[in-house]
Parts: structure tokens; sequence; C-alpha cells
């Protein structure tokens, strides 16, 4: 099994750029809420900050490139793939969108046409072209850098001098320690993220075998797609203590997932270890960027690390400073 059984057609340019089909994903968080209050995947909220309705939640578009870098590393990239992401544009039910692989202009082109044996650029645009998100691939143990590195730094090197909204928030701040989640087909995951794995696969842009009860895979059992590992790390972030002040409307800025030498699967459980690593302010927004591990507890071996910049909308909170 050099590759997991992924049924979608590719399309391969001259250059090597690999490029999927228009998938149309499906909004599944229409009802997610949070602090008592819906979010902005709801289209009542999301109008109310001048966007056209609730938007599809950006990790949803990582599952079209599976099968993309799949094709280029085979299994690798399901048990030690990289995918580090700036989110450009929102989509909404609806819209269809199309991934891209492309070579790493850093990288050795020699005997490669994609640039370099363990890094890619990732790209995605709506049908008219629109940009939805760029960003980098690569497959580990030892990743070059990422498209996140860079924006991380400049966070990092650039701290905000006045916050209003996550002002109780800081960096180093970390989780309780004793925060688990486990993984089953048939179970919600909750408010933030109301439908089970089982709906999910339903509608899925990229199905696979590798995703269902009994399937047959080199780690023994069925594989979590890549796209849910942000739902895993923030399923059950309420109780981290990582919180705006409320009623504020939060949104993902940047996602970076990094697999540490095996998938994540369905059946087992994990432990989440959360950081604050980074704070940030833009015009519109106030954000935070935390890095959380998933260890499986059975062995205490990390599987997953995801790195996550979310932001609040300024204009979400009541009263915020007219001359913040």
């Amino acid at each position: 099994m050099a590759h997991a059984p992924f049924d979608t057609p590719l399309d391969r340019s001259a250059d090597g750029t690999v490029s999927g089909p228009l998938r149309a994903p499906v909004q599944m968080l229409a009802d997610q809420s949070y602090a008592g209050h819906a979010s902005v995947h709801d289209d009542a909220t999301a109008a109310s900050l001048g966007l056209v309705a609730g938007p599809i939640e950006g990790p949803t578009h990582f599952s079209q490139f599976d099968p993309l870098l799949v094709d280029r590393w085979g299994e690798r990239w399901l048990s030690h793939g990289c995918l580090s992401a700036h989110f450009q544009t929102m989509v909404v039910e609806g819209e269809q969108v199309r991934a891209t692989v492309s070579a790493h202009p850093d990288s050795d082109p020699e005997g490669d046409p994609m640039g370099g044996p363990d890094r890619v650029l990732v790209s995605a645009a709506k049908a008219d072209g629109t940009p939805v998100l760029v960003g980098s691939a690569s497959v580990g143990p030892d990743h070059p850098p990422t498209a996140l590195a860079p924006r991380l730094e400049r966070a990092r090197s650039e701290p905000p001098q006045r916050l209003h909204v996550i002002d109780l928030l800081h960096v180093g701040m970390t989780g309780p320690g004793d925060e688990t989640v486990a993984v089953t087909f048939d179970d919600d995951f909750g408010e933030l993220y109301p439908f089970s794995l089982a709906r999910k696969l339903e509608r899925i842009t990229e199905p696979s075998p590798w995703y269902l009860p009994d399937a047959e895979t080199p780690w023994g059992g069925p594989v979590v797609p890549i796209e849910m590992l942000s739902v895993l790390t923030n399923s059950a972030s309420k109780h981290s203590g990582f919180a705006a002040r409320q009623p504020s409307i939060g949104l993902f800025i940047d996602l970076e997932v990094r697999l540490l030498g095996q998938p994540v699967l369905v059946g087992h459980e994990y432990r989440v270890d959360r950081e604050i690593v980074a704070m940030g302010e833009s015009r519109r927004t106030e954000s935070y960027w935390t890095r959380t591990v998933l260890t499986d507890v059975a062995d205490d071996v990390a599987c997953a690390e995801v790195l996550l910049h979310q932001g609040v909308f300024k204009d979400s909170y009541p009263g915020y400073p007219t001359d913040a």
C-alpha cells in the first residue's frame, strides 16, 4: 500500500504543477455556538460584520490537498506531512475551490520538476481565480521552513501595544494539562463543532477508504483526516482558559498542521497540550497564535502539532474604543 486510495482526478502541467478538480465544500458550522452566541459561520452574524454569508471553515480546504500530496509522497504524507497556510478569502457554500501544488522557489530543482524532494508550494483558488489560501507543504521528519514561519516570527518581534478583547491572554500561557479528546465515528464534537466524524466523512471533499471503519492501513486502523486535526485541538478549547472577552466573534487567519511520525487514529484518546506563542493586531482584528500538541495517551507519543493563528473582529465587541 504505497499510496492511499484517493480516486481524485489530477491535472498535471509540463512544469510539474499538479491541480485537483473544482470542489464545492459544504458548510457544516452554521449551528456553531460559543459563549452563548452564534459564530461567524452563521449567516446573520456574518452579515453583521459585512460578509456576504457565513463562511466555510478554512481547514475544510486542507482535504483537497491530500490526494495531491499523497500522489507526490505516498503514505509518508499521512504520517510525516506538514501543511502550512495563510487564509486569504472566505468561501461560502455553493462556491467551488481548486487546490494546486507547485514548485517551491527556494528548493533545489536538480532532478525534480517540482523543485525539491521535501517541500512544495500550495494554493487554492475559487473558480473565478480569487485566491483562497497560500502556503507550503513538506514531509519530515526534518521539515524545511514553512510558509507560516516568517509570519509567526514577525508577530513575535512586533507585539501589539494595546489589546481590548484578548487582553487577558499572554504569550507563554498554557492549558491546564489534563485536556483529552477521544476520536470516535458517532459522537459529536460539541457546540463548537456540531457534527460527528461519520457525518463529516459523508460530506468531505476527498473521501478515502482509509478513513472508514475497518479500514486496513499501515497503522492498523482508520486515519483521522488532516482537516480534522484543528477540530480535535479546538473542540474542547473552552476548558483551556484561552478566551476572548465576550460577546465577540472569532475567525481563523493562519493554520499549520504537522504530523510527527504517525497519523491521528480513530479509536484512540489524545492528550491536548497548548501554549500561546505570539499575539497580534491588525486594522480589523486582535489575534493570538496557539501551538497545540496531540499525544496518544496509550503510549505517550506525540502524534501531531497544530499551529493556529486566530483572531476576533474588533467590530464585534460592543464599545470597542474608536481610537484604538
